[in-house]
């Protein structure tokens, strides 16, 4: 059996939803895992927001065109009139859910309810149509398997057992459709796995069944080499490991999510990037083999800040480096890259929450620097520390640029370094110049 997800976007108009059936139609085995529509999910974090600052007149209005929006879409999707009457009725029901916010108490549990009928009604929409072209398949709630247990992880175990027994409850069907991004907690409270967590339901999904196959379906043809949106030229990689797709993914190639690669690699299920609007097209293909060539791909993350501590003795090195360490662990401040000497420490994260508060305990042990309007630009690839001169490249490539910071030796998969974000594009224009000409190299 195989795993197919597909984001918003390929299912964000009727004809789209149309294709996916199409692409989803054959006969091999599958499990089918779809995002909300294109733009759902964000209306309705903004009918969020307005319930909780009780802004009813907005909620009233928006809640009123968004059920409008999907009647509509429905009508156009389809043509059988007792289908049509039972999608519509379907709608009205998960509607009919959001109008009681309106005079109930909102708090963020009710905020992940809100947020979770853009899944639900997308995937009922596929089943339906699905259904009137007589396609046998059935819709599986998330909610069913779907748990994440009281430290906000997946909770394996769970999810095994549960839509293993959900698929043996259908003898001889081939095709399920169910709901990406959102679960249930270890409270039995509606949740999700955050922004892009259709991918990470997917490969949880593909662990749980020990698929053939993992397949991510976007509307690009694959990982490429640099950002498309912003160099010129880029190209599809054919083949990545899994330890440089998630390198990529991590450090900002938006066509994957961070979380998705671990699960496949720890059952070793290769995933596969394929294109819903080009699905003729190679894709990329991600597993554990690992091949000869040296630079793969660019990736650049923002909305970074650069932290340097530069001790001023109080303590000795060695307690010095702890305490920094120690910090930023008990504030749940993950670092992204980190550089240091025997006396000072370089960082850099995305997560500023508790940065006045680090900052502020660290004070009396370092001199603190502080930049933000920051990204790292990482150079990814199998770059053992045997192989010569892609260092050397790489830093020739950005000699006009300031960096602020310079990472390598934690794996052997990329060397990373810190800009201000106003430098990004130069920068990434300049190593795709430089890297994606050397035949060796690539």
């Amino acid at each position: 059996m195989k795993v197919y997800k597909f984001g918003g976007t390929s299912v964000g108009t009727v004809e789209r939803m149309k294709h996916v059936a199409e692409l989803i139609s054959e006969s091999t085995p599958k499990i089918v895992v779809l995002s909300a529509t294109a733009g759902t999910t964000n209306h309705l974090e903004e009918i969020a927001a307005n319930l909780f600052n009780r802004d009813i007149e907005q909620a009233h209005e928006k809640i009123t065109r968004m059920e409008f929006q999907f009647i509509d879409f429905a009508n156009e999707l389809l043509t059988d009139e007792s289908t049509k009457r039972e999608a519509i009725d379907y709608i009205l029901d998960r509607f009919q859910r959001l109008w009681q916010f309106i005079n109930d108490e909102f708090t963020s549990i009710e905020e992940k309810e809100v947020l979770a009928q853009g899944e639900l009604i997308s995937t009922a929409l596929l089943h339906f149509y699905l259904r009137e072209r007589k396609i046998a398949n059935i819709l599986l709630s998330a909610f069913d398997f779907m748990r994440i247990g009281p430290d906000g992880e997946p909770d394996m175990e769970y999810i095994e057992k549960h839509l293993s027994e959900l698929i043996k409850k259908y003898k001889g069907i081939p095709l399920f459709i169910t709901q990406g991004f959102i679960c249930k907690n270890a409270y039995n409270e509606t949740d999700n796995l955050k922004r892009g967590g259709s991918d990470y339901t997917a490969s949880l999904i593909g662990a749980a069944i020990n698929a053939e196959e993992i397949q991510i379906w976007t509307d690009i043809d694959g990982m490429h080499n640099n950002d498309p949106r912003i160099v010129k030229n880029t190209t599809p990689i054919k083949k990545l490991s899994f330890e440089e797709a998630e390198r990529l993914a991590y450090f900002g190639a938006k066509i994957l999510h961070p979380f998705c690669i671990a699960p496949a690699r720890q059952k070793d299920i290769p995933v596969r990037l394929l294109s819903s609007i080009e699905p003729q097209a190679e894709g990329t293909l991600i597993s554990k083999s690992q091949d000869d060539r040296i630079i793969k791909a660019i990736a650049a993350k923002d909305s970074i800040f650069y932290l340097k501590f530069e001790s001023n003795h109080a303590l000795r090195p060695y307690l010095f480096t702890s305490k920094v360490f120690d910090t930023f662990a008990r504030y749940q401040t993950s670092l992204c890259l980190l550089t240091s000497s025997s006396t000072d420490i370089s960082i850099a994260t995305d997560n500023n929450e508790a940065l006045p508060r680090i900052i502020r305990e660290l004070s009396k042990y370092a001199n603190v620097t502080v930049e933000d309007h920051m990204s790292i630009i990482s150079v990814v690839g199998n770059m053992k520390w045997q192989y010569t001169g892609f260092e050397a490249k790489i830093m020739e490539a950005l000699k006009d640029i300031p960096l602020r910071m310079i990472s390598y030796g934690s794996t052997n998969n990329d060397v990373s370094v810190v800009v201000k974000t106003s430098d990004k594009k130069k920068a990434l224009q300049a190593l795709s110049n430089s890297l994606f000409e050397d035949k060796m190299l690539v």
